[in-house]
């Protein structure tokens, strides 16, 4: 898919000081000295469905309000670097089966190219394995080493997902889409604020894809737990800001295995543009606003900031 060298470094801003890869429909474009932003997105229509076939003219960018031209655009796969978190917390016990068969599926959709790194979490966050482009290692990490480890301890999630940004910002710059993708039951103790975690991912360019797999046991005692003590409700944190703000999906999974299949498709099949970074002091946070031309009731998932450089 990359045919020819690509000189460049991705960051929030990506900073393209040669050449900008000749992705999907458009011819390469060549600019000097030019910051771009660049975006990841995906648009679904009303019922979740993601909708595919747009191309640049259908989109609108906006930063901070203001519309800005696009330069560059793409739509199709690109090759991932992508880390799987899994939740070794308490609450996951009873779904570690399911768990299992669903990574055995999920991990079937990666491709040639693609480098993925393994980390799991309870009330600490720990590196499984480092980024591998051996496809079959990555399985048998999570099948020996993820699913062999000691379930317990508390979901310290938003510490976990931030750990997980960081590695990403320690990691040399490729044409990679970087993402995260982690399957918890979503039940996690507040250790973070949430917008520090979202910087994080944005400093990193990178996203967060959360599968959620709950077990109907452990649903009941959450909600009996709250019940009994509503202010149990107010402790408790999730995911779903940190994956909204960063233009991940957020998904429910009643069949595992194909919701972890369903995620990485989402994950790798995705528009990105850029535009020009306009003119803003360094540390600034900007907003960010991708609109689908003429259609209000389609959604289109991007993140919604980043840190000016």
């Amino acid at each position: 898919m990359f045919g020819s060298p690509i000189l460049w470094m991705r960051a929030i801003p990506v900073l393209l000081l040669a050449t900008i890869p000749a992705l999907a429909q458009e011819p390469p474009l060549f600019r000097s000295n030019v910051s771009l932003v660049h975006v990841d997105f995906e648009v679904t229509a009303p019922d979740g469905r993601v909708r595919t076939g747009f191309t640049k003219d259908d989109f609108r960018v906006f930063d901070n309000g203001k519309e800005q031209p696009i330069v560059h655009f793409s739509a199709g796969e690109e090759p991932l670097d992508l880390i799987i978190l899994f939740d070794i917390s308490g609450s996951m016990r009873p779904k570690v089966q399911e768990v299992a068969a669903a990574a055995r599926e999920g991990v079937q959709e990666l491709r040639y190219g693609d480098r993925v790194s393994v980390m799991v979490f309870n009330s600490r966050s720990s590196v499984v394995s480092p980024f591998t482009e051996d496809l079959e290692a990555v399985q048998r990490t999570i099948q020996q080493d993820v699913l062999n480890t000691r379930f317990g301890g508390a979901t310290f999630i938003q510490s976990a997902a931030q750990a997980a940004a960081q590695r990403f910002r320690g990691e040399s710059r490729s044409e990679r889409r970087r993402a995260v993708l982690v399957i918890t039951d979503n039940y996690g103790q507040r250790t973070r604020n949430e917008m520090t975690v979202v910087r994080e991912y944005w400093e990193a360019d990178a996203l967060l894809t959360a599968l959620i797999v709950r077990s109907a046991a452990v649903e009941t005692l959450n909600t009996v737990g709250i019940i009994m003590n509503p202010a149990r409700l107010a402790l408790q944190v999730g995911v779903k800001g940190i994956a909204e703000k960063t233009g991940g999906d957020f998904i429910r999974a009643d069949d595992a295995g194909a919701s972890f299949q369903e995620a990485m498709r989402r994950i790798r099949t995705r528009y990105s543009l850029y535009y020009p970074l306009p003119e803003s002091k360094p540390g600034a946070h900007r907003s960010i606003r991708v609109e689908l031309k003429g259609d209000s009731k389609s959604h289109v998932r991007a993140r919604t900031g980043y840190i000016a450089k």
